[in-house]
């Protein structure tokens, strides 16, 4: 192992020491109990099985086969999850030629961010993670179960199904992906386009079009945001069948590897040697190695959210210090939009999350010694399925396909992950510089305040913005109130074409914000994730039109270049009572308040079930 990765894991290890043991030791007790349909009562087995048919109702109760709960977020609103319609079926019949059952236990929410971007509904977005989370836990229960599969693919999804599962992580578990889109308009291309809009230079005809062309078909948007990045991390954690992550919707090997899930999950299901509960699958080792993934590929900044959430509920602590430092040794081994031009068909062809993970292991930069699905370990991650004669074969992925996508970690695009804490007097955040120009990565300018992205949006589309730019040489945007408690935090996508329009004029622009930024946050620096947010009087509250601003991405610093008695004495700004009346209440907003008023800060994942 690497000595950087080492210490790391050990230190999460301390950390995490009696948090980690209290949730193991209630893993192993739910673990010890019997089977469902012996160990409740009668009245409660007969409702659990009444709808099922009825040799299937004989194998549970009588002959005591395993029974697998299914939790889909099927929906046909969102591209990534229109094939699940067809799954349970598959399911089913795989686990009765298995001698076993499977019941859908329940369906959780998932709301589509590329429909809801720069919407109301956005500000549902994060809080939707625990709500399926929730959801999850309400599906299982019922505890008739003996295994799961989790059917999720998108952004908040996936980690909603993962925390909600390790709530039951007594419980054997397989997440079941469905593949991406096949590959439409490039996403380069896309963006051009999205930039001239926002110049004004092509109207909504010509942006529809281009944006129909991208987004076309079932399966996953084709670039490398937090929807694709959550099938990377799940890979590398050992909780797919092996390669499974982005074979297409309509690949021959899509349904013979949700059957080969069905058989995985029945093997690590039953009681004795090959027992294998997602709690102990998912330790401290196997959340190192889901960081190191996320950084190697350039991965969602979204996850230093997500996985800090995901790691509380198997009982371990990390921080935004623990991925600052694995980022300054894990390179950068994968060229993928918006950190490069190839979308993740072209990923998947030069060799895809086995090429990386094999050379991450080989590197020490992963931990080999985790238990995964497969008994064959992590390495058995380093192979690509596919289909021969109705069969499912692997082989090894073996050299990189594309040394434009795909790279060894001894010559990798950046001896980085790309990722950098950034502290100061304005709290902490983290930005993502895999995708920015280098000689963009500091950027000292005076700041424009906004209080909402649509005040930043005014100001652009009015040529204040750019203006302000002329005046100076650059801007530093603060957009703030965005935070979790302030609004949900939605993601602030909707800004990157018009600043990437002003940095393509050649002026020195950056974004501050107390907000997100979607997974596919691109080319102009941005210190996202700032803590505290200024809803709770964080120092993003304090900041003023005209105040010099560093962004230092180098040196780790975030900097109101104020002076200190000054900056001391300036009070908070609170959030503008209207801004805050819009967010609480229209288009569901209402519902979520406890949520808000409950949220942790984005640094100890934003949960609100703690």
């Amino acid at each position: 192992m690497h000595p950087t990765v080492q210490a790391i894991t050990q230190r999460i290890q301390r950390r995490s020491a009696d948090s980690r043991s209290a949730y193991l030791k209630q893993v192993d007790a739910l673990s010890q109990r019997q089977a469902g349909a012996q160990r409740m009562g009668c009245a409660n087995v007969a409702h659990a099985f009444a709808a099922l048919p009825g040799n299937d109702k004989l194998r549970v109760v009588a002959e005591r086969a395993l029974n697998v709960g299914i939790v889909t977020a099927y929906n046909d609103m969102l591209s990534a999850h229109a094939p699940y319609r067809s799954y349970p079926d598959i399911i089913k019949d795989e686990a009765r030629a298995q001698g076993a059952t499977a019941q859908v236990a329940g369906g959780v929410p998932a709301m589509c961010d590329g429909v809801t971007q720069g919407q109301p509904g956005m500000e549902l977005s994060l809080f939707s993670r625990d709500v399926i989370a929730m959801g999850t836990a309400i599906a299982l229960s019922h505890d008739v179960f003996d295994a799961a599969l989790m059917l999720g693919v998108c952004d908040k999804i996936v980690p909603g199904l993962l925390i909600g599962a390790l709530h039951f992580g007594h419980l054997p578990t397989v997440f079941v992906p469905a593949g991406p889109m096949s590959s439409g308009l490039s996403n380069d291309e896309k963006s051009r386009v999205r930039e001239r809009a926002a110049q004004g230079l092509v109207g909504r005809e010509e942006l529809l079009a281009a944006e129909s062309k991208a987004y076309h078909g079932e399966g996953t948007c084709t670039f490398y945001g937090t929807a694709n990045s959550n099938q990377m991390l799940l890979e590398a954690m050992g909780l797919h069948v092996p390669g499974t992550a982005f074979v297409h919707p309509h690949d021959g090997a899509r349904e013979a590897l949700t059957r080969e899930a069905v058989r995985t999950v029945l093997a690590i299901g039953s009681r004795g040697q090959a027992f294998k509960p997602i709690g102990h699958l998912v330790d401290e080792r196997a959340i190192v190695n889901a960081m190191a993934a996320l950084l190697a590929t350039g991965g969602s900044t979204n996850h230093l959210i997500h996985w800090v959430a995901v790691a509380r509920a198997a009982g371990i602590g990390i921080d935004w210090d623990d991925f600052a430092e694995l980022s300054g040794v894990v390179p950068l081994l994968a060229r993928v939009y918006p950190n490069g031009s190839a979308d993740v068909n072209q990923f998947q062809a030069a060799g895809g999350p086995g090429y990386v993970i094999g050379q991450l292991l080989d590197a020490g930069l992963m931990h080999a010694d985790v238990l995964t699905v497969h008994p064959d370990g992590l390495r058995a991650y380093c192979r690509k399925p596919s289909l021969a004669d109705g069969r499912l074969h692997w082989h090894d992925v073996g050299s990189s396909g594309d040394t434009s996508v795909l790279r060894t970690a001894a010559e990798p695009f950046s001896p980085t992950g790309g990722l950098s804490l950034l502290q100061g007097n304005l709290g902490r955040s983290v930005i993502k510089v895999s995708s920015v120009p280098e000689d963009r990565h500091m950027v000292e300018a005076p700041a424009r305040v906004f209080d909402s992205q649509e005040a930043l949006l005014a100001a652009f589309q009015s040529g204040a913005l750019e203006g302000a730019c002329a005046a100076a040489g650059g801007v530093v945007c603060v957009v703030r109130y965005q935070g979790p408690q302030a609004n949900g935090m939605p993601e602030l996508h909707k800004l990157t074409p018009p600043l990437a329009v002003l940095q393509g004029k050649g002026y020195r622009v950056a974004l501050v914000t107390d907000g997100r930024m979607s997974g596919a946050s691109g080319k102009v620096p941005a210190a996202i994730h700032v803590s505290p947010e200024a809803a709770q009087g964080g120092p993003l509250s304090r900041v003023r039109d005209g105040d010099l601003l560093r962004l230092d991405a180098p040196a780790g610093r975030l900097d109101a270049l104020v002076a200190a008695d000054v900056w001391a004495a300036r009070l908070a700004e609170p959030q503008p009572d209207a801004h805050r009346s819009a967010h609480a209440q229209g288009l569901g907003r209402g519902l979520f308040a406890g949520m808000r008023r409950a949220a942790l800060s984005a640094e100890e994942g934003a949960c609100t079930w703690l």
